[in-house]
C-alpha cells in the first residue's frame, strides 16, 4: 500500500517480526512449543495479517482473548490451533466447535456446561485448564489448605464426557518485578501438575512463561512458551534488554505526515485551553495524528516526535484528530515530511513513560482508522 498521501499510518514490518521469532526460538528448550499471542488485534499490529505470519512461520499455536478474535482468524484462512485465552459462555459451544477454538476452563460449572454441550452436539470440545497461582483473575484456585478438594476438581473435570483436556495453564502476575512471588507461583504450579498426575492425569502441553519469564527464568518454559510484547519488539523493562544482547526489533512504526507548517508571530496560543504561549516568533507544524488515533492527550506538551532525526515535542494540547509542534530550528523541514511517533530511537518506552503506562497499552490503542501497511522483504522468514 502506498503511503504517499496518507495522513497517519502504522508500518508494520513482517521481517522484523520474523526475526524476533527466530531469537525467541533460540531461547526455547528443544521440543518446546511456541504460542503466539495475537488478543487485541495482536496488540494493535492487526490480528489476520500477524497470524498468518507466525503460521507460515511454524507456530504450532496463537492465542486470543475471546472467540470473537478467534473467529476472525478462522474467517482469515488461519488454520493452526487458537486458544482463546479468556472464558467462553457455555452458550457458544456450538461455535467453538465449528471454528475449532480451544476453550479456556477455569471453574467446574463452565467445565460440566461445556460437556454437556459437547454430548448434545456429539462433538468433543478441546479445553485448556486453568489453575490460579497468584494473579486472582480467572482459574482454580490454589489454595494452600484446599489443594487436595481442587486437585480432586480438576481431576474430575478431565473425566468429563466429550471435553478433551489437552494442557493446563497459569499466568505470572508480576514476572517482570518480585522473583519470590513469580518462583513461589511457578513452585504452585508444579505442585499442581505433580498432584494431577498424581491422580492419572496428564496433558500434552504445560505453559506459564510470558515475555518477562522467557527472558528471565528458563525454569519457567515448560513445553510450551506465551511471547507476547518481546514478539513485538519491545521489552517488558528496559533491563532485559540486556538478555538478549538488544537483539529484539520493533514492528511497528507508527508514522505521521506533516499537514501544515505556518510562522506564527510571538505572543500567539496554540491548541484547546490556550495553555501554551509562543515566546518567539515560530514555524508551526500541525500533524494529523490525536487522540482519536490512539495517540493519548495526555502527551500534550511533553511526548516527542522525531523529524528529520531531530526529536520535536508536541506544542500544546493533542486535539482529537491533529496535534502541533514547533518546528522553527528545522528550517529545511516541509509540509509533507514524515513523523515517527512510535517504532525508533525509545519513543514508544518514553511515551510510556510520560502517560504513566506499558507499552502494551500504547501499541493496543493505535485506532482501528490507522491502516496499517504491511512490509516484507523475505530476508528473516
Amino acid at each position: 500500500m502506498d503511503t504517499t498521501f496518507m495522513r497517519t499510518w502504522a508500518e508494520v514490518d513482517l521481517d522484523n517480526l520474523a526475526h524476533n521469532y527466530h531469537i525467541l526460538r533460540e531461547m526455547m528448550p528443544k521440543n518446546c512449543r511456541f504460542l503466539g499471542l495475537c488478543k487485541a488485534n495482536a496488540y494493535g499490529h492487526g490480528a489476520v495479517p500477524i497470524a498468518k505470519k507466525l503460521e507460515a512461520l511454524g507456530a504450532e499455536l496463537l492465542a486470543v482473548a475471546c472467540l470473537e478474535e478467534a473467529i476472525e482468524l478462522r474467517h482469515g484462512g488461519v488454520t493452526i490451533p487458537i486458544l482463546c485465552l479468556g472464558q467462553t459462555d457455555p452458550h457458544y459451544a456450538p461455535s467453538l466447535v465449528a471454528n475449532n477454538v480451544i476453550a479456556t476452563v477455569g471453574d467446574w460449572e463452565t467445565a460440566q456446561a461445556l460437556s454437556q454441550a459437547a454430548v448434545k452436539m456429539r462433538q468433543n470440545i478441546r479445553i485448556h485448564i486453568k489453575i490460579d497461582t497468584g494473579m486472582t483473575r480467572l482459574g482454580f484456585l490454589w489454595e494452600v489448605d484446599k489443594k487436595e478438594e481442587v486437585a480432586d476438581c480438576i481431576a474430575n473435570l478431565c473425566r468429563l464426557p466429550n471435553l478433551e483436556h489437552e494442557g493446563i495453564f497459569t499466568h505470572f502476575a508480576d514476572a517482570e518485578g518480585s522473583e519470590p512471588y513469580t518462583m513461589g507461583q511457578m513452585t504452585a504450579f508444579l505442585e499442581a501438575k505433580e498432584m494431577l498426575t498424581a491422580r492419572g492425569i496428564d496433558c500434552d502441553l504445560y505453559h506459564c512463561a510470558n515475555s518477562a519469564a522467557m527472558l528471565r527464568y528458563p525454569c519457567t518454559h515448560m513445553n510450551m512458551v506465551r511471547p507476547g510484547l518481546v514478539l513485538y519488539g519491545y521489552y517488558p523493562d528496559a533491563q532485559y534488554a540486556e538478555m538478549d544482547g538488544h537483539r529484539l526489533r520493533p514492528v511497528m512504526k507508527l508514522c505521521s505526515r506533516i499537514w501544515s507548517i505556518r510562522t506564527i508571530p510571538a505572543g500567539t496560543k496554540v491548541s484547546y485551553g490556550c495553555t501554551v504561549t509562543l515566546e518567539r516568533e515560530s514555524r508551526v507544524a500541525v500533524l494529523p495524528i490525536g487522540y482519536g488515533d490512539g495517540y493519548f492527550r495526555s502527551f500534550s506538551g511533553t511526548a516527542e516526535v522525531l523529524i528529520a532525526g531531530v526529536r520535536c515535542k508536541i506544542l500544546g494540547r493533542v486535539c482529537m484528530d491533529m496535534c502541533m509542534i514547533d518546528v522553527t530550528d528545522l528550517p529545511h523541514v516541509a509540509v509533507g515530511d514524515v513523523a515517527t511517533i512510535y517504532g525508533v530511537d525509545g519513543l514508544l518506552e518514553d511515551a510510556a513513560h510520560i502517560a504513566s503506562t506499558v507499552p502494551y497499552e500504547l501499541l493496543c490503542d493505535v485506532n482501528p482508522r490507522v491502516p496499517r501497511v504491511y512490509t516484507q522483504q523475505g530476508i528473516d522468514a
